[in-house]
């Protein structure tokens, strides 16, 4: 089943910050992330889905259903929690069962569903265990369980990963992707985590102050961003201030540089974007856009190094660099890694 936001907004009593005219789809069986700075909204956005909140304005419907006066507990929305909000004195199959137990689910079929979730994340031969006995990441695959075994036509994930190591994170990501198309649930996940909801969601929205800024496919939201705040929140950075000067040249602080202005008349103040891991180290002599200067600070992250290159052209002029190895007097920017933001 699908979910369609259209134009909801909630506003908090006390501030009157919250989410402002949201509008949002999601398919069955896409996932959508949610990513955005601490107080953007985006678990405020997830908990107006889930019935936890009222919306002030708009209207949310599940599979073609107002959901304006149905409570949470008859939204068929599954709910992953940060905390996993397991219950301590309950086994992994009653934690389980648990949601198929308040829906009046005999005995037998609960527990058969239960163990066949269990079983799916991994963790069968432990069903008779209480969840302190289990690590984060395990206890995390049980609330997921949980959360499934009702089949619901919707999956709410609320910073799920959080408190989990690196590498398990990336582990739980997979598996968390795998067991959503499975199910088909429309999902949506909130994370803080910029590399998380890039690796693991169809498409990724971007909130700021409340708003939605960018709602688009990762390879989209990172080569294309809307605006300077989408650009520099997903991802690394190089921003600039920059004037288009000419037809395909802008100038910026260091100089004129070759670049794609289509969309940007003569005198456009613009804000100049460029990836890090674009720029070129050490390029020929005759390379466009070519830049001299100096490394000035190195940082080794195994397959790339990522450094800051400062120009001679401007002072305190740094750019972010990224390669497997770092420059050495001079970079280049071909003019097809530029991206022109509006002011």
């Amino acid at each position: 089943m699908s979910v369609r936001m259209s134009g909801i907004s909630h506003r908090y009593a006390s501030s009157g910050q919250g989410v402002h005219q949201v509008s949002m789809d999601i398919a069955p069986g896409e996932l959508v992330a949610v990513i955005g700075a601490s107080g953007c909204g985006k678990s405020t956005l997830l908990r107006l889905v889930a019935g936890l909140l009222p919306v002030h304005e708009g209207r949310i419907h599940i599979a073609d259903k107002d959901m304006s006066q149905v409570p949470v507990w008859q939204r068929g929305v599954g709910m992953v929690f940060q905390s996993y909000a397991l219950f301590p004195h309950l086994d992994l199959i009653d934690n389980v069962a648990y949601g198929l137990r308040m829906r009046g689910v005999d005995a037998v079929s609960r527990s058969k569903t239960a163990l066949d979730l269990l079983d799916l994340v991994g963790l069968a031969e432990h069903a008779t265990r209480r969840p302190a006995q289990l690590s984060g990441g395990q206890q995390q695959r049980v609330a997921l369980a949980r959360a499934l075994a009702f089949k619901p036509s919707v999956l709410l994930l609320d910073e799920p990963l959080a408190a989990l190591d690196a590498h398990i994170r990336v582990q739980l990501c997979d598996e968390i992707r795998d067991m959503q198309q499975r199910f088909g649930a429309a999902t949506l996940l909130v994370t803080h985590d910029q590399q998380e909801a890039l690796m693991v969601a169809d498409r990724v929205a971007v909130m700021d102050g409340g708003r939605l800024l960018q709602l688009a496919s990762p390879r989209t939201l990172y080569e294309k961003p809307h605006c300077v705040a989408v650009a520099r929140f997903v991802g690394h950075a190089n921003l600039w201030p920059a004037t288009v000067c000419a037809n395909g040249q802008v100038l910026t602080a260091w100089g004129r540089l070759t670049a794609p202005t289509h969309g940007h008349a003569v005198g456009s103040q613009v804000t100049l974007l460029v990836r890090p891991e674009n720029i070129i180290p050490d390029p020929s002599p005759d390379q466009t856009n070519r830049l001299v200067g100096q490394v000035r600070r190195m940082r080794y992250l195994g397959p790339v190094c990522r450094y800051d290159f400062c120009l001679n052209a401007a002072a305190n002029s740094v750019l972010l660099c990224e390669g497997a190895q770092a420059a050495d007097h001079s970079i280049a920017i071909p003019p097809q890694a530029i991206t022109l933001l509006s002011n």
